[in-house]
């Protein structure tokens, strides 16, 4: 095998498959980045067995061949060599890697060891991948990250023809996109959940595509395979088992009172006031009139107090909250203002988007957030 290629494509596709390198492998073999120079193009790829990326790219190839190696120090490598083309050449049991005066030997890996991956399913709808991103972004705050509780570490993604809406929650809140996209087959209604860590880094990695194509195995599969694609990289992942938990009933009807507020000096109060709790600290908000007061800490306890303007329309309200759960929602937002939808103060609130005060709430995302008991 030797083939010479520009160093841009190789680190970007090899950051790319570094994603699905095994941390705790199985098998020493996962611990390699694959590099198959027998087609036309170079092609990469890398599994944990949860999930797995290839990446192709154009390259000047002299001698066909196939090879394993140590996928960590590859793409540590490729990183450090100058901007210029870097040649491949396999020689006995060791790959050569050259760029200008730089050179390096890297051991191989057993290939004939290395699991056969899995293909990508057939494409079942194409979504472009800035917006794809965003909403993965908003919903993947509110997964859980507790790993014995493997549901609530999904985004939970409902396909209804040419809607798609995404959800996830850790119990404490719950967040929910939806979004439009162009699904490859008519009348298309399905569901899937997918670990969010994937999904929210395959979202954000492919912003450089122009659209994603996502994909889902038929439900006759055994494999429970997701996909992604754009540009010459493809990821596939396996589904979480379990059913996500329902949730549209969480979402409150009955609100008696909004509350508008400008986000960024908003967020800026919470995360000063905040200063003084941690995570199991409540931060108190009490809504009156044309202003909002921060309150956190009581007792012989470092305390902070701050107060704001807002728009209220309904009844005054005291409600505490955790601070990093809502500065989190204050920032997936992505408006300039937020309403705040309240149903009563020992029950969820909703956090929506607004692009001016007195304009329509943006409804297709919306975050809810549980209150936290508080001591008066």
């Amino acid at each position: 095998m030797k083939f010479t290629v520009e160093q841009s494509a190789l680190v970007d596709g090899v950051n790319w498959v570094s994603r699905s390198l095994s941390t705790r492998p199985i098998k020493t073999e996962l611990l390699g980045i694959v590099i198959d120079a027998s087609g036309d193009d170079v092609l990469l790829s890398a599994s944990d067995l949860e999930t797995a990326s290839k990446s192709h790219f154009a390259a000047e190839i002299k001698e066909k061949g196939k090879v394993l190696v140590p996928g960590k120090l590859l793409a540590e490598i490729c990183r450090s060599l100058p901007n210029k083309p870097i040649t491949f050449a396999l020689d006995g049991s060791r790959v050569l890697v050259t760029s200008g005066s730089a050179k390096f030997t890297l051991p191989t890996l057993s290939i004939t060891e290395y699991p056969n991956l899995p293909e990508l399913p057939a494409s079942t709808g194409v979504v472009p991948s800035d917006t794809f991103a965003t909403a993965v972004a908003q919903v993947a705050i509110a997964a859980g990250r507790d790993d014995s509780l493997p549901t609530l570490t999904g985004v939970h993604i409902e396909i209804n023809e040419e809607s798609v809406t995404l959800a996830a929650t850790d119990r404490y809140r719950l967040a929910v996109r939806e979004i439009q996209w162009e699904p490859t087959t008519p009348n298309l209604s399905l569901t899937a959940l997918m670990r969010a860590r994937t999904i929210a880094d395959a979202a954000k990695s492919l912003t450089h595509s122009k659209n994603v194509s996502i994909s889902f195995a038929p439900t006759t599969s055994n494999d429970r395979l997701a996909g992604f694609a754009g540009d010459g990289k493809t990821m596939t992942s396996r589904m979480l088992d379990g059913t996500f938990p329902p949730y549209r009933h969480l979402l409150p009807q009955d609100v008696t009172t909004t509350a508008v507020i400008e986000v960024a000096p908003f967020l800026d109060s919470v995360r000063r006031v905040a200063l003084v709790t941690d995570k199991t600290v409540p931060l108190r908000l009490e809504f009156s009139g044309t202003s909002l007061s921060l309150e956190a800490g009581a007792g012989e306890e470092a305390q902070a107090t701050e107060e704001i303007s807002i728009l209220l329309n309904g009844e005054d309200i005291s409600i505490a909250f955790n601070p990093v759960f809502l500065a989190d929602g204050l920032q997936a937002i992505g408006t300039p203002f937020v309403q705040i939808s309240f149903t009563g103060p020992n029950k969820p609130a909703i956090l929506m988007g607004k692009k001016e005060p007195a304009g329509a709430a943006i409804e297709n995302y919306r975050y809810l957030l549980m209150p936290m008991r508080y001591a008066s």
